[in-house]
């Protein structure tokens, strides 16, 4: 049922201040049979050193999602957004017909741990655009909570594709159970720690492409956390 992905098979880059995994192709890193999953086209485990981080860059027609897992990231955009994003938060920027932004370790002490999450819109050109809010650990709790969807909603982000991201927290003898929609494909990402899926243990960084339906049966968490992507039945992304 499961296609995984090992968190030691992926791509890694380390440049002293960043030191980071890449789920699927990126940058100085390529292997043809990681290339994306349907709209998801990357999934960066970022860890940056005290007050490091990167500079003004330019992004355009792509959805950024940026997930602090440890620590405080700051974040300043051409559209005049400053913020600085700590566990609990979601951050997605919409770049559309083009915005610049800087990530920096807000901490001059303490390393920053976050996923850079890419998703292809279904729309080019649109205007650029912000959004941000808090999730507490109580609404993840023993369960998936739907953090950004198409049409958004509370507590819910909306994004310019056809796709759901969950995330749930789990520990202890907390379960819980996901439906996969029919038609659909979902990509499972462990962020930390560590879970048993439907008798599979996924430790930290491990993946999966799951392609065929069903049911997904969350049990014996070890302070995990996990990200759960619902999609478009496509296996690689590609631009509208």
């Amino acid at each position: 049922m499961f296609d995984m992905r090992l968190s030691q098979d992926r791509g890694a880059a380390h440049h002293g201040w960043l030191q980071s995994r890449h789920t699927f192709s990126f940058a100085d890193y390529w292997d043809p049979k990681q290339v994306g999953f349907s709209d998801l086209l990357v999934i960066n485990d970022d860890t940056v050193a005290p007050s490091k981080g990167f500079g003004t860059h330019p992004h355009r027609n792509m959805e950024i999602i940026s997930y602090v897992l440890e620590g405080a990231l700051e974040h300043k955009d051409s559209m005049g957004t400053g913020s600085v994003i700590i566990p609990g938060d979601i951050q997605l920027m919409s770049a559309g017909t083009g915005v610049a932004h800087s990530e920096f370790n807000h901490s001059s002490q303490e390393n920053v741990h976050f996923l850079q999450i890419w998703v292809v819109p279904n729309q080019t050109n649109t205007t650029p655009s912000y959004q941000q809010i808090h999730i507490s650990p109580e609404d993840k709790r023993g369960k998936l909570h739907l953090m950004i969807s198409a049409t958004g909603g509370e507590k819910t982000l909306s994004i310019k594709q056809d796709i759901n991201i969950y995330a749930g927290l789990f520990n202890g003898d907390e379960t819980a159970e996901f439906a996969i929609p029919t038609g659909r494909y979902v990509y499972l990402h462990v962020a930390k720690g560590s879970i048993n899926v439907n008798g599979t243990t996924f430790n930290t960084g491990d993946a999966a492409r799951i392609r065929d339906g069903g049911h997904l049966s969350f049990s014996q968490g070890n302070d995990a956390e996990i990200l759960l992507f619902d999609m478009r039945p496509e296996e690689i992304p590609s631009m509208p």
